[in-house]
């Protein structure tokens, strides 16, 4: 990969190795950051952000936000949202919830299933996407922005 490259991708045979990507990515995350996870259920969202937020210093249980919509881990660089909007049925339930607020240049926000308010969304700094493939899962990210663009940049180097 060049240090131009905009997109990607990784087969991540197991969790482990999911765990271990998110370890990776946390490296490069910096506040203001908007990352979008999409995949079908079960694909790893979570799992991954599980391993962001280890490779951020967290050591405290990760659980799923499905039901409580949103998890807000205090860290020492930074505070991440950890959303989860699978249950929402309108994109309208985002602005109902206040979550726009928390889309600002000291937060990194993490949304799981972001199409279910896209049209309310910023435009996502870095698109994440878990496929299942042979046993294991294929990850793609695809930056969005210039933000998102330097990021994939610190990978590669």
């Amino acid at each position: 990969m060049n240090s131009a490259a905009v997109e990607l991708s990784a087969f991540l045979p197991d969790e482990a190795a999911t765990l271990g990507f998110g370890e990776m990515l946390a490296q490069i995350l910096r506040p203001g950051l908007f990352v979008a996870l999409s995949g079908e259920l079960g694909s790893g969202k979570t799992t991954l952000a599980r391993g962001i937020l280890r490779g951020l210093g967290y050591e405290g249980k990760v659980k799923s936000p499905t039901y409580t919509l949103v998890e807000l881990y205090k860290l020492s660089k930074l505070n991440l949202y950890h959303f989860d909007l699978y249950r929402f049925n309108n994109s309208h339930e985002l602005l109902e919830a206040g979550f726009r607020d928390d889309f600002d240049s000291r937060n990194v926000c993490l949304i799981e299933w972001p199409e279910r308010a896209q049209d309310l969304l910023p435009t996502a700094d870095l698109s994440v996407s878990l496929v299942e493939e042979r046993g294991g899962r294929r990850v793609r990210i695809a930056a969005q922005t210039e933000l998102g663009k330097n990021c994939l940049a610190r990978i590669a180097s």
